[in-house]
């Protein structure tokens, strides 16, 4: 483990739904709630105790770039219930190694105690260079394997 905290610091997270995320009927518009994923996989990864710069390109820095990276291959999401503007909503994020070289993350969206939205990323590892299909980075199995020690 990179820190002393437990797989919940990381993989229950928090956000506010900004009037800027909502479109004209006052929901948030749909693309939004990838971007979330993004952005809660990313948070998780930093309160896990891994460094932006170790997981993802650097355009301004081609001397350190990392070995492996993730690019999306698949994506999905279900919406149940509108999200708008104010509304307080939790994120769980359930990270799952699918082979060697891939991993998925379910994110499950809550407001309350009702269930408002879910989303799947799926991620295949890539060597930086070549372009190929490769294993993924030891840091991302640390994270991964760590993730699922949730009780």
């Amino acid at each position: 483990m990179l820190n002393s905290l437990l797989p919940a610091d990381w993989l229950y997270l928090e956000r506010i739904v900004r009037f800027g995320e909502t479109d004209s009927a006052g929901v948030i518009h749909f693309y939004q709630l990838l971007r979330w994923c993004h952005e809660s996989w990313e948070e998780s990864l930093e309160r896990y105790g891994l460094k932006a710069a170790d997981v993802f390109p650097n355009i301004l820095n081609k001397e350190k770039q990392p070995l492996v990276a993730l690019p999306i291959i698949h994506c999905e999401a279900d919406f149940w219930k509108p999200l708008q503007t104010g509304d307080h909503i939790s994120i769980e994020l359930l990270p799952k190694k699918i082979s060697a070289g891939s991993f998925q993350v379910t994110f499950k969206f809550k407001r309350g105690d009702n269930y408002v939205a879910q989303a799947l990323i799926q991620h295949q590892a890539i060597n930086s260079q070549t372009r190929s299909c490769c294993e993924l980075s030891t840091k991302i199995n640390s994270w991964l394997a760590e993730s699922l020690c949730i009780d």
